[in-house]
């Protein structure tokens, strides 16, 4: 196969990991926000005192774990999770094209700016 070939396979499989992962981050988000609606839409909401996200949505187990238990705004957090996951795992795809392709200087550049995202997302707590 051609490196122009093989550049056109991996810039398609790109655009389908990013279409799905915004597909599916907009049907999830979707789906939360109408079962919130659909439990909350009528509550009168009360801006005079601050409240923050419950304890059970501060990470990724907390949000798992409300899914689970059907949680409208666990949908929601799911849905922001996915939509930051999809350009992580565009990076993650393309760290393993450029392996399978033996072109080791944008494999190396895209092994350092996954690095930069994990740090961003994990390592500044």
């Amino acid at each position: 196969m051609s490196s122009y070939e093989q550049d056109q396979k991996m810039e398609a499989a790109m655009g389908l990991l990013l279409r799905t992962g915004v597909i599916t981050c907009c049907v999830v988000m979707a789906a939360g926000a109408v079962l919130y609606l659909l439990r909350h839409g009528g509550e009168q909401p009360s801006y005079a005192r601050f409240r923050g996200e419950p304890a059970g949505l501060e990470g990724i187990a907390g949000v798992l774990g409300q899914v689970r238990a059907g949680s409208a705004r666990g949908i929601i957090q799911l849905a922001a999770l996915l939509m930051i996951a999809t350009p992580v795992l565009r990076v993650v795809l393309a760290v393993v094209d450029f392996a399978r392709m033996k072109d080791w200087k944008f494999t190396g550049i895209s092994l350092l700016v996954l690095g930069l995202l994990a740090f961003g997302l994990f390592g500044s707590r």
